[in-house]
């Protein structure tokens, strides 16, 4: 990667910087409140035809030319809240595996690489309150992408190893679910609010798991997936009124009828008020919730309610702000919201994170500022301010065809009027002093409110009983399935046992695999990112079973990191300390992963080997680690891995590693060369320069610090 020296960056920017300047007086001082910007333009809506097909479905067209693409979406009335209590994640098993499981004419993976052929995708989901499959395609091959999108929406195979592919994610996700304090305080808040044991604050458990077959799924797709409960919106470079034919050909044949979906189920108040602790000793932080259920979007006040929330915690001038992180220095951020849903309470709360010497005092501020802005009016520079901030941030809900349009359809899926944006805006146009203390007094109830911590309670200045409200501790286990072996995952762990066995044998034999005490890996690296790219040189080390050292020689810096299975340290240019948190998962990982202990995982009572057809492996620990194994049918070696960054959006999280130039070492196969591919962009070439096995490492060598 090239770096600009010092000099030569100054030239450059020097010259832009003097052009940039504005002709003033050289004694005048300019001040942010001098300078003058035009108001943002105006939300117009297009013109979006509209129409129902011959077998019900509801038709949405935007023609958009700008560019040669053509996308769009089908809004299905579905969601989780209709899941049977013991078979929470059927909904998401239901939305992810109607893509993945393929169609009764392709698998799953052939339209992958059908759609990668095209610069195409597909997708699927169910959320809360809806399901949705998208398809984005250029215009030139938008026909055949319009009837591989078709026939998942209408015959989908729903493939057993995809589900069981599907059912071991979502167990490896409830594995981690504990290790971000951040998400736990999230998690929590809304589970007590909404309550644990209703439709909005229910959570998949192991146990859930178990209970879904790929049956389920089927009854639960054919219960909701039919042409009158289904609205179809397209958008592009198109003709309307060919593309509405062309619709109607491909899908007037689906006649499929079920009864109406009835209505989602209410939210309830729940007796939630008090302090509830959830004690995680690894954490030099308290995140924290507090707060209370929220509204609706068509209620009269929520504009005012919405200002509201944006003068006491919605930015860098906000009340929480300037009070908590500002001027007491308690937080580095902290926010607060007043959430409302299309069609049920949403949640006002007041979220951030504080050091934990700080947690109750910091809480206290929170109160006091609640308190204040529900007995005393605000300011007009704080009412313009946030009025402004809140009208001007929602014209970029519009600013593109394909957010207008899902914004409108969505309108029209909800039961809101066609003209609710303009309706709110005038809202928010009029919202008065008068009007934020009345909502304020008549909506925010701190008293009642629930308050969740999440932190290392022995860390805290005070006690939060010094709030003067019950506390209450948060049970962070997880609970294990009470049910044996389901069948169908007998079938996959049996031939799971059969593929790992051809390829430990092809690799070597468990023989020559039992034999290796320790390794050292030298390896060059070449990371690519775009136009620029980096080399670099690694060296690793192990002792077996579970001592590994990693040093990584970059351009700009050396780093080290050293790990024994439980604990370790990490030395960067900033600094020396300990494994902790997103780092110790990765390094955990990386130790799960490392070949010679991977393959063998069958005799480590920890791990779980699953087979499925077409020679793929899912190997899984109970710590959350898991790969996927393509193994070649002649060989029985690897030909890829794949897997999940902890702590990573799956759009950049996932990882697939190739492998190529397989050689033996001491009679072990090992692959010389590996490409690693990010999702999202990024690509390592790792070429192996030199393996020595049992070569007598000492646990001391490895944990001198460089």
């Amino acid at each position: 990667m090239k770096r600009l020296k010092p000099g030569l960056l100054l030239l450059t920017i020097a010259p832009c910087f003097l052009w940039a300047q504005p002709a003033v007086h050289p004694s005048a001082q300019l001040s942010y409140k001098d300078l003058k910007f035009p108001p943002l333009r105006k939300v117009t809506l297009p013109k979006v035809t509209s129409a129902t097909l011959s077998n019900g479905m509801k038709l949405f067209l935007l023609e958009d030319h700008e560019l040669p693409l053509i996308s769009g979406f089908a809004l299905v009335r579905t969601g989780n809240l209709f899941e049977p209590s013991d078979k929470v994640g059927l909904a998401e098993l239901t939305g992810t595996v109607l893509r993945t499981g393929g169609t009764e004419a392709s698998t799953g993976d052939q339209l992958d690489e059908q759609l990668e052929n095209m610069a195409a995708t597909v997708e699927s989901s169910i959320g809360q309150t809806s399901g949705q499959v998208s398809f984005s395609a250029l215009r030139d091959s938008s026909d055949e992408v319009l009837r591989i999108f078709r026939d998942i929406l209408i015959s989908p195979a729903f493939r057993q190893e995809k589900l069981d592919l599907a059912k071991s994610q979502i167990r490896s996700a409830i594995s981690r679910r504990n290790d971000d304090p951040e998400h736990i305080a999230e998690r929590e808040f809304e589970s007590i609010l909404y309550g644990r044991d209703t439709p909005y604050g229910r959570r998949v458990e192991y146990e859930h798991l178990d209970h879904i077959s790929r049956d389920d799924l089927v009854a639960f797709y054919k219960r909701y997936f039919f042409p009158a409960n289904i609205m179809l919106a397209v958008y592009g470079d198109f003709s309307t009124p060919e593309m509405q034919a062309k619709l109607e050909r491909l899908f007037g044949s689906w006649n499929y009828r079920q009864p109406p979906v009835p209505p989602f189920p209410e939210v309830r108040d729940q007796p939630s008020r008090g302090v509830y602790l959830a004690v995680k000793d690894d954490v030099t932080q308290t995140f924290f919730r507090l707060g209370q259920l929220g509204g609706v979007l068509r209620d009269r006040n929520y504009p005012a309610l919405e200002v509201m929330s944006d003068i006491l915690g919605g930015g860098f001038r906000s009340r929480l702000f300037r009070k908590v992180r500002t001027e007491l220095a308690y937080a580095y951020y902290i926010n607060a919201s007043w959430s409302a849903d299309y069609d049920h309470r949403g949640v006002f709360e007041i979220r951030g994170s504080t050091k934990s010497r700080s947690t109750t005092e910091t809480l206290e501020a929170i109160l006091r500022e609640v308190e204040r802005i529900c007995t005393t009016e605000v300011s007009d520079e704080e009412l313009q301010a946030a009025k402004d901030s809140v009208l001007n941030s929602f014209v970029f809900h519009f600013d593109t065809p394909g957010k207008t349009l899902y914004r409108m359809v969505t309108y029209e899926y909800y039961g809101y009027p066609k003209d609710f944006i303009f309706q709110y805006q005038k809202g928010v146009a009029a919202v008065t002093k008068a009007d934020i203390l009345q909502v304020a007094r008549q909506y925010i109830h701190p008293e009642s409110f629930t308050i969740v911590a999440v932190g290392k309670p022995s860390d805290f200045g005070k006690p939060l009983n010094a709030l003067g409200r019950p506390v209450n501790s948060i049970d962070l286990s997880i609970p294990r399935p009470q049910r044996g072996v389901k069948q169908s995952d007998a079938e996959s762990m049996n031939r799971g046992r059969r593929l790992f066995a051809r390829v430990q044998e092809a690799v070597g034999g468990v023989s020559k695999l039992t034999s290796i005490k320790d390794l050292t890996l030298v390896s060059t690296m070449e990371i690519s990112a775009g136009s620029s790219s980096m080399k670099a040189r690694k060296i690793e080390r192990w002792i077996a079973p579970s001592i590994i050292r990693q040093d990584q020689e970059l351009p700009f810096a050396k780093i080290a990191a050293y790990f024994d299975g439980a604990s370790g340290w990490l030395s960067t240019p900033q600094g020396f300390g300990p494994l902790q948190g997103l780092v110790l998962q990765q390094q955990q990982g990386e130790l799960f992963r490392l070949f010679f202990r991977l393959w063998l995982s069958d005799r480590d009572k920890e791990c779980t080997v699953t087979g499925f057809p077409e020679n793929i492996l899912d190997i899984s620990d109970s710590k959350g680690n898991h790969v996927r194994l393509q193994v070649d049918e002649s060989s029985g070696l690897p030909v890829t891995m794949s897997y999940q960054m902890p702590g990573m959006p799956s759009d950049v999280g996932n990882i697939e590693e190739r492998f190529g130039q397989w050689r033996q070492v001491d009679g072990i196969k090992f692959p010389f060369e590996r490409h690693i591919r990010q999702a999202g962009g990024g690509e390592i070439t790792v070429v192996v320069q030199d393996i020595r096995l049992n070569a007598g490492l000492q646990k001391e060598d490895l944990k001198r610090r460089p």
